[in-house]
């Protein structure tokens, strides 16, 4: 791949809801900065939601919905090392 292709090449735009409940129960303070550099990405669109109604799923473990998929992990680092998949 050339410099022009790799500076000009359109990234695909990843969306991404998470559950703001699940966020509060499982997100560590050790991760805020890791999230927060993933979510500020131009290509990363990303929206919070009070309830997706998912209430056994969101008590089990750290949750996003990306691209429609449900994916969950069994830590907040585990879960964005997985959304960071949807990026490649």
């Amino acid at each position: 791949m050339n410099v022009f292709q790799k500076l000009f090449s359109k990234q695909k735009k990843v969306n991404i809801e998470f559950c703001q409940r699940n966020l509060e129960q499982f997100l560590k303070e050790e991760h805020y900065v890791e999230y927060n550099e993933f979510l500020s990405r131009k290509n990363v669109n990303y929206k919070e939601f009070e309830c997706q109604s998912r209430c056994k799923e969101c008590r089990l473990s750290p949750y996003a919905m990306v691209e429609g998929e449900f994916v969950s992990a069994d830590n907040s680092g585990e879960l964005l090392k997985k959304m960071a998949q949807y990026l490649d």
